[in-house]
């Protein structure tokens, strides 16, 4: 994934990628429309909801999806744009990702996202 992270203080806080990729996150997330179709259903004043999932991995899965994938510690960690030492406390269990995290380690690991997702 070509990612750009835009920091402050030291802390991501934006995640810039091209739009074909911004796009095929849309699609794995189940959200049908993009922002090209934005202005139509935000000026209807609702937007649509996305798609609910099914048959998803669970979280604590990951680093089995992520060996079956054949993926070292280090490079998903790096695909995802954290350290392999997070990586490693969220694969034990010992920390829970936002949001974003959840989104990239799915797009990494081919899968549509995670059950308890907020």
């Amino acid at each position: 994934m070509d990612l750009q992270v835009i920091s402050r203080d030291g802390e991501p806080e934006y995640a810039v990628l091209p739009w074909a990729q911004y796009q095929a996150l849309l699609r794995a997330a189940g959200v049908a429309h993009g922002p090209e179709s934005e202005s139509a259903t935000h000026a209807e004043g609702h937007r649509e909801q996305p798609a609910a999932a099914v048959d998803l991995p669970s979280f604590d899965q990951l680093g089995a999806l992520r060996e079956a994938k054949g993926l070292e510690v280090a490079q998903l960690a790096r695909a995802v744009g954290i350290s392999p030492s997070y990586l490693n406390l969220i694969e034990s269990g010992a920390r829970e990702p936002d949001a974003a995290i959840r989104r990239s380690l799915a797009w990494e690991l081919g899968v549509a996202g995670w059950r308890g997702e907020a």
